[in-house]
């Protein structure tokens, strides 16, 4: 029998028993108070009940206190015993009165049964109850030698395990260490191959930024070079262009209409020099309207420069 099991066996016991009580209590209360109604004054009539309330009182407290001492494994000794059967024997006595001065045997007999089951109840209870404490002491001593039993196992269990923790800590140790030499080992060898690496690629570098420089610097004399070349060119062209405008200016008026494209470069050359249209447009030969035409196209800046530039190609 397990805790549970007992537990449910003093729920059943427990809960008969006060079943038992609280019904033998509202019948000896319902039988016993007509009895002492009429042997009672009767101004005094609603004094009935209380012997009967008493009485039963008192097999509460007897029941009660049993559970109690009886869940601890204790006795109360004598004194519990008499008032148990004197409350007993006095509700039995209250509930067979009336009809044993009838002389009613059979009364006595059906009045005699709730009495009766309440005594056999609270001593069958109290030897319930004792023989579960009993069985309950014996099961949790039963239950404390298995665990010490359990315990004392685990010890040695956790003991050996100690010791084999700790050889396998030892020989783990061991292997951690020439582990770590041999990774020593390892590390010297890696960082002197990483030492080496470093320093050639350090040496590769430093000659590839060499290289990288001396190319840098040879592309920087190339773009100078052509820079110059590319202004002294400039230079020419607009010395070229400058000495072009000043030969298309100094032919003077022209004897007659110059064909178009000569006229244009001479408006062109003529509108850059800050001519007038008419000064223009005698030195070309052409109309002041159409040189007034070609001067408001070299006012445009697109075409301005598009002008100028027709001027340096020719």
């Amino acid at each position: 029998m397990n805790s549970v099991q007992t537990r449910s066996a003093e729920r059943a016991l427990s809960g008969g028993t006060w079943l038992i009580v609280c019904g033998a209590m509202l019948y000896s209360i319902l039988t016993v108070t007509p009895l002492m109604a009429a042997h009672t004054k009767d101004d005094w009539d609603w004094t009935a009940p209380i012997l009967p309330l008493v009485v039963d009182a008192a097999v509460v407290i007897v029941v009660k206190l049993d559970d109690v001492l009886a869940r601890l494994g204790g006795h109360g000794g004598k004194w519990p015993v008499v008032l148990r059967w004197m409350t007993g024997l006095m509700t039995l006595a209250l509930n067979t009165a009336d009809s044993a001065l009838k002389s009613d045997l059979v009364g006595v007999a059906v009045h005699a049964v709730a009495p009766l089951l309440l005594i056999v109840t609270a001593e069958t209870s109290l030897a319930y109850r004792r023989a579960i404490a009993h069985a309950v002491a014996a099961l949790e001593a039963e239950q404390k030698a298995e665990r010490e039993r359990r315990e004392q196992a685990a010890r040695e269990r956790a003991e050996k395990a100690r010791e084999q923790v700790r050889e396998e800590r030892e020989h783990a140790a061991r292997l951690v260490r020439e582990q770590s030499e041999h990774e020593a080992a390892l590390a010297r060898e890696q960082a002197e191959r990483e030492e080496r690496q470093r320093r050639e690629e350090r040496e590769f570098m430093a000659a590839r930024e060499a290289a990288e420089r001396a190319e840098r610097e040879r592309r920087e004399r190339e773009r100078e070079q052509r820079e110059h070349e590319a202004a002294i060119r400039e230079r020419q062209e607009r010395e070229r262009a400058e000495r072009e405008r000043a030969a298309l200016l100094e032919r003077g008026p022209a004897a007659g209409k110059l064909p178009e494209d000569e006229a244009r470069r001479i408006v062109a050359a003529a509108f850059a020099a800050g001519l007038s249209v008419r000064q223009a447009a005698e030195l070309c030969g052409w109309s002041v309207g159409w040189v007034s035409q070609r001067y408001a196209d070299h006012r445009e800046p697109a075409t301005g420069t598009r002008a100028d530039l027709a001027i340096a190609g020719q």
